[in-house]
């Protein structure tokens, strides 16, 4: 893999003249050697004008509100530049990541060419200030500020074929310029991101991990500020020792994603434009026919958040958390100590209690209990179930991939980790490779860590037990944020070819007699 060239800016000389000429003052702030070709700027400033939340930790994201290539419909404050012409100009919103702390600003963002036959050259961010608005905290002290690309400068030893990006400002008065300054700060950091931007595209860089994947952005990210507002003051009343900001945020995350998950696989499969600024629609919105059984729950955060927005379900784990008696009743008569016996669960007897069929399944982190997950899905014909996996569990010891065989992939032979048995496989282990390409797993692509080993594991065990499989990468404050999502039968194996897998598995269990279920830590059922 070919690194990226060392990030090497410098500040442009106090008193340095702009070839930006107009009615406005451009003052050269910073610039850098770009280390790609001009055709790439235009794919390096598409980034930067689509993706602001990846320049500050402040923003959430933009919104396009119009996008033109008619110069005659551009705004009048939209700087005009001799020798350049205005090609396209996109308004975006921007949108605050705390909305009750800074203010969302709407933006013109419009790209400039040197001929009409030349690659665009200069991208001009221009902020829309109305009468007596200021500028949120996260906007840099600017009426302009311009993305440049130069050709090769003698400052600098460059390529041939490489430019020079620069950041040039229309400051606000008063506005500090030095290095020090915040404006300069701000510049500094992204011109870097400019450049990574660029050489990104030089490389044909492909992200390994994408979010998003069956549940919209925008969606999830408004409805998760309201359900933070809702619940942000959980970390105040904590009870346990871990870190209540990384517990109550992931939780609340999770959270917001069953809902909208539940929405449109209960719902017409479709996520339209949500208002939640009034009331709480929600609590109307399609759940699993059954409720939810949250299993090994732990602290119980995240059944008394879906239990507080009116989603009906349970919690069970081995004892109970300090946290439980301060949640408040309603939440407390459905957190339960209960310790099931997966092999007790029998397709042809009555389910245990909360196993109903029709139940959504989730192991959030659930550790031992993970494997089982799809497993009692497919016992108890539940609706759907979401696993977050987090330490590596077999049914009945320590996950270990030397010792582990994937399950079949579409009624395939078993493929092992094993190199001896993978080149034995042939086409058959690419059959696999083409599998692992769907799982969203991230990292450098190798998957030969134990956690991505494990995951592949799990996503082979999804489809063995009747489940169309499906993965998303959580935006939640985790490491382990990766979920394997049941939430339709197989197309390929019928229920009984899938009973009977499932059946294989816990008689395998049986016989290795390694199995044995925890006991309850106090009463049973403290209800």
């Amino acid at each position: 893999m070919i690194s990226r060239p060392k990030f090497l800016p410098s500040a442009c000389m106090p008193g340095m003249h702009s070839s930006l000429s107009g009615p406005e003052t451009w003052i050269p702030l910073i610039e850098c050697p770009a280390n790609f070709s001009e055709e790439l700027f235009d794919v390096a400033i598409s980034q930067h004008i689509h993706h602001p939340e990846y320049n500050s930790t402040l923003i959430l994201r933009s919104e396009t509100i119009s996008d033109s290539n008619f110069a005659s419909r551009f705004s009048s404050t939209i700087p005009e530049l001799d020798n350049f012409q205005q090609s396209r100009c996109i308004h975006r919103k921007l949108l605050p990541r705390r909305p009750g702390r800074d203010a969302s600003l709407e933006q013109y963002c419009t790209l400039y060419k040197a001929t009409s036959s030349s690659p665009h050259t200069v991208l001009i961010l221009t902020p829309i200030i109305y009468e007596k608005d200021h500028l949120p905290y996260y906007h840099p002290r600017v009426t302009h500020l311009a993305f440049r690309f130069l050709h090769p400068s003698p400052l600098h030893d460059t390529e041939s074929d490489s430019g020079v990006l620069r950041i040039e400002v229309v400051p606000l008065p008063g506005t500090p310029l030095d290095q020090d300054s915040r404006l300069f700060r701000t510049c500094l950091a992204l011109l870097d991101t400019l450049h990574r931007y660029g050489w990104g595209a030089t490389t044909n860089y492909r992200k390994r991990v994408i979010h998003d994947v069956l549940i919209p952005r925008e969606q999830y990210q408004d409805l998760y500020l309201v359900m933070r507002e809702r619940h942000k003051g959980l970390v105040e009343t904590w009870q346990e020792v871990t870190d209540p900001l990384k517990h109550v945020f992931e939780d609340i995350g999770i959270a917001t994603y069953l809902m909208l998950l539940w929405k449109i696989t209960f719902g017409n499969e479709e996520i339209e434009e949500m208002d939640l600024t009034m009331g709480e629609p929600w609590k109307k919105w399609p759940r699993p026919p059954a409720g939810f059984i949250d299993i090994g729950c732990g602290n119980g955060l995240l059944t008394h958040i879906l239990i507080s927005e009116g989603y009906e379900g349970h919690g069970i784990d081995v004892r109970e958390r300090t946290s439980w008696k301060f949640y408040p009743q309603e939440t407390q008569e459905h957190l339960h100590i209960n310790v099931f016996n997966a092999l007790d669960f029998c397709s042809d007897s009555n389910p245990p209690p909360f196993f109903q069929p029709g139940v959504f399944v989730v192991a959030n982190h659930a550790d031992e209990l993970t494997p089982w997950a799809p497993v009692l899905s497919t016992l108890c014909s539940a609706s759907g179930y979401l696993s977050i996996p987090c330490c590596a569990w077999d049914f009945d010891t320590r996950y270990e991939r030397s010792a582990t065989t994937m399950f079949p992939i579409l009624n395939r032979t078993p493929i092992s980790n094993t190199s001896d048995t993978c080149t034995e496989l042939g086409s058959k282990k690419s059959s696999l490779d083409d599998f692992i390409e769907t799982l969203n797993l991230g990292g450098d692509g190798s998957n030969s860590s134990g956690y991505s080993m494990y995951r592949i594991w799990l996503a082979t065990l999804s489809v063995h037990t009747g489940w169309e499989m499906e993965c998303e990468t959580l935006r939640i404050p985790s490491t382990r944020n990766w979920a394997i999502i049941g939430r339709k039968r197989s197309s390929v194996l019928s229920q009984k070819e899938a009973m009977k897998n499932v059946e294989g598995i816990m008689q395998r269990v049986k016989e290795r007699a390694v199995f044995k279920p925890r006991k309850p830590e106090g009463k049973s059922d403290r209800h």
